[in-house]
C-alpha cells in the first residue's frame, strides 16, 4: 500500500525533473507508430505540465496538511499550522474516533481516518503532522516519507534510539523535508543567546551546565483488574509498533508517557525541551553524543502503574562542557504545591562561566554576573514560527532551512534516550558508591545534596527501594552505541521489539 502511493505521489507530484526524461518512458515509445508518438507525447507534455503548475502552487501557495493524531498537543498545533498562511488542513486521524468528529468540528472539509495509512497513501496530501503517542513517531513518519509527504513529527522523535536512525534514513533516502517539535529552535531569542554566550562572551569562559525539570504531577493511579478498552479508540491501531499488554493505570490518554511500552517519562517528555536548549545555546550542536553518563533515580512515594521515574538525575560527560540535569514530579514536601527549589528555573538551565551565569527557559532568559547582579534580560517568543519554519523548507524544497531538522532532533532525543537506557539498566546495587564515583563531576555534588534534601522530605532514604543508579557508561561518538564493561546492558535497550505488521523497517 505504501509502495503503491508512494509511486502515485512521485507522479503527481515529481519537482526534481520531467518524468519524459526517464529510461523506461524512452523505452516505451522506440518502434510505435506516428500516432501513437504524437498522442503519447501530448500525453506526457499534459503531464509534464500538470507537474509543473502543481509545483509552482507547492512553492507560492497552497501547502495540504494531514494530522495522524488528533489529541492535545494535535489540536494545540492545528491551531498553529492554520495560522501559517498558505497551509490548508485536508486530513485528520486518530484511533480514538471521539477526537476525531472533535477535530471535524474545527476542520469540516478535511477528510477523515481511524487508520493513518488512509491519510498517508492519498496523494491530495502533502504533509502531515506526527503528534501521536511516543511510541508510534518514528513508524508513522517513516510510512508517510516513502509514500512522498514531508514530516512535522513532535518530539521527542523517537521511542528508542535505532529508530531515529531509520527515519534519518527515510528523509534522506526519499528526500523529505523533515521537523521535529522542538519548537524553541525557531524563538529568535536563541540566536541571542548564542551570540551573548560565544561572540560576545559576556560571561568568559564556558564551565559547565545545570539542567532542571521541575514540574509538580500526580500519580496515575494502580488498579486491580485492566483499565477496560474504551470503545472509541480502535485498540490494534491505538496500540500499533507496541506490546500488547493490559494497562493497569487510570487513563487511556497522557498517562501513557509514564510507562516503557508507549513513552519516554519526563526525560522524553519535557527533558528532551531543555537538553535541546542547551545543546543549541551552550553547545551550539557542536556535540552529537555524550562521551558517558550515569544516572538513576526511582518511582517514589506514589504506589502506582508508571514505570518512569519521578525522579531522576544524570550526568553527561561531553568531553568539553560537564552537564547534569534534575528532574522531579514531587512536591518539595508531602502535600505541598510546588516544585523543589533549584538553582535558575524550575523548567530550564544555567550555563555557569568565569564572568557570570545565564539562566535560560522557554521565552524568557536572565544574564548575571559573579556577584549576582542582572546584566542582561532577554526575551523569547516562538509563537507559530516553528511550524512557519517548516512549510517555508517544504515550499523550497531545502532542508537547511529546517531549524530542527531530523538529525538535530535525534541528536537531541539521543541524550533523553541514553538517560532512560541509564536509568533502565541501573540496579540498586551499592547506590551510595556509584553516586560517589561522580562527586568530582562539576554540578553532580550539588545536584545530589539537593535530591537527597528533596527525597528525605518525603522519608525516602537513599537505600530506599525504587532507587537505584547506573555506573558510568561509556558511548561512542562515531556510532551511537554503548562501549567498555557496561555496553551490553546499554546497547540492549537501543532498539525495542516491534509488533508485527507495525514494524520499523531494517530497510527503508
Amino acid at each position: 500500500m505504501i509502495e503503491h502511493s508512494r509511486s502515485q505521489k512521485s507522479n503527481s507530484l515529481n519537482i526534481d525533473g520531467p518524468i519524459s526524461n526517464s529510461p523506461k518512458s524512452h523505452d516505451r515509445l522506440l518502434g510505435i507508430s506516428r500516432r501513437s508518438f504524437v498522442k503519447q507525447t501530448a500525453a506526457v507534455t499534459a503531464l509534464g505540465l500538470g507537474i509543473s503548475q502543481r509545483a509552482h502552487a507547492l512553492v507560492n501557495d497552497e501547502v495540504r496538511v494531514a494530522f495522524l493524531s488528533c489529541g492535545g498537543r494535535a489540536n494545540e498545533l492545528m491551531g498553529s499550522f492554520a495560522k501559517v498562511p498558505g497551509v490548508k488542513i485536508v486530513g485528520l486521524c486518530d484511533p480514538d474516533a471521539s477526537r476525531v468528529e472533535k477535530a471535524k468540528g474545527r476542520f469540516p472539509e478535511a477528510k477523515t481516518a481511524n487508520d493513518m495509512r488512509k491519510l498517508i497513501e492519498d496523494p491530495n496530501i502533502d504533509a502531515v503532522v506526527v503528534a501521536t503517542c511516543n511510541h508510534w513517531h518514528c513508524l508513522a513518519s517513516i510510512w508517510a516519507m516513502q509514500a512522498g509527504k514531508d514530516v512535522y513529527v513532535e518530539k521527542p522523535l523517537s521511542h528508542s534510539q535505532w529508530e531515529g536512525e531509520q527515519t534519518i534514513a527515510a528523509a534522506r533516502k526519499y528526500n523529505r523535508i523533515c521537523q521535529v517539535g522542538t519548537q524553541q529552535r525557531s524563538d529568535p531569542m536563541q540566536a541571542e543567546l548564542k551570540k551573548f554566550l560565544h561572540e560576545d562572551k559576556m560571561i568568559g569562559k564556558l564551565k559547565n551546565v545545570r539542567v532542571n525539570r521541575y514540574g509538580v504531577r500526580g500519580p496515575i493511579g494502580k488498579r486491580s483488574e485492566p483499565l477496560p478498552k474504551d470503545p472509541n479508540i480502535d485498540w490494534d491501531l491505538w496500540l500499533g509498533p507496541a506490546a500488547d499488554v493490559p494497562v493497569y493505570r487510570n487513563s487511556w490518554h497522557y498517562d501513557w508517557h509514564w510507562n516503557w511500552n508507549t513513552g519516554s517519562g519526563e526525560m522524553g517528555n519535557w527533558g528532551v525541551h531543555v537538553l535541546d536548549d542547551v545543546r543549541n545555546v551552550a553547545f551550539q550542536d557542536s556535540v552529537r553524543v555524550p562521551n558517558r553518563i550515569l544516572g538513576g533515580g526511582g518511582r517514589v512515594v506514589w504506589n502506582d502503574a508508571g514505570e518512569s521515574p519521578n525522579v531522576h538525575a544524570v550526568a553527561f560527560d561531553t568531553g568539553t562542557l560537564p552537564v547534569v540535569i534534575g528532574l522531579s514530579n514531587l512536591p518539595d514536601k508531602p502535600d505541598g504545591k510546588k516544585s523543589p527549589d533549584a538553582p535558575g528555573p524550575g523548567s530550564g538551565y544555567v550555563v555557569y562561566g568565569e564572568g557570570g551565569r545565564l539562566e535560560g527557559q522557554r521565552g524568557g532568559a536572565k544574564a548575571f554576573d559573579r556577584a549576582g547582579k542582572l546584566i542582561k534580560e532577554f526575551r523569547g517568543n516562538s509563537g507559530a514560527g516553528h511550524q512557519a519554519n517548516f512549510i517555508e523548507a517544504v515550499r523550497a524544497r531545502k532542508k537547511e532551512l529546517l531549524n530542527a531538522e531530523v538529525q538535530v532532533g535525534h541528536d537531541s532525543t539521543g541524550w533523553c534516550n541514553f538517560a532512560n537506557i541509564c536509568f533502565q539498566a541501573g540496579d540498586q546495587q551499592d547506590v551510595r558508591s556509584k553516586v560517589e564515583s561522580a562527586m568530582d563531576f562539576p554540578g553532580w555534588e550539588e545536584l545530589m545534596g539537593q535530591m537527597h534534601e528533596h527525597l528525605s522530605a518525603h522519608g525516602v532514604a537513599p537505600e530506599a527501594a525504587g532507587l537505584k543508579m547506573s555506573h558510568w557508561m561509556e558511548l561512542s561518538p562515531q556510532t551511537g552505541r554503548f562501549i567498555g564493561t557496561h555496553a551490553a546492558a546499554g546497547n540492549a535497550l537501543i532498539k525495542r521489539q516491534y509488533r508485527a505488521p507495525f514494524t520499523v523497517p531494517e530497510t527503508v
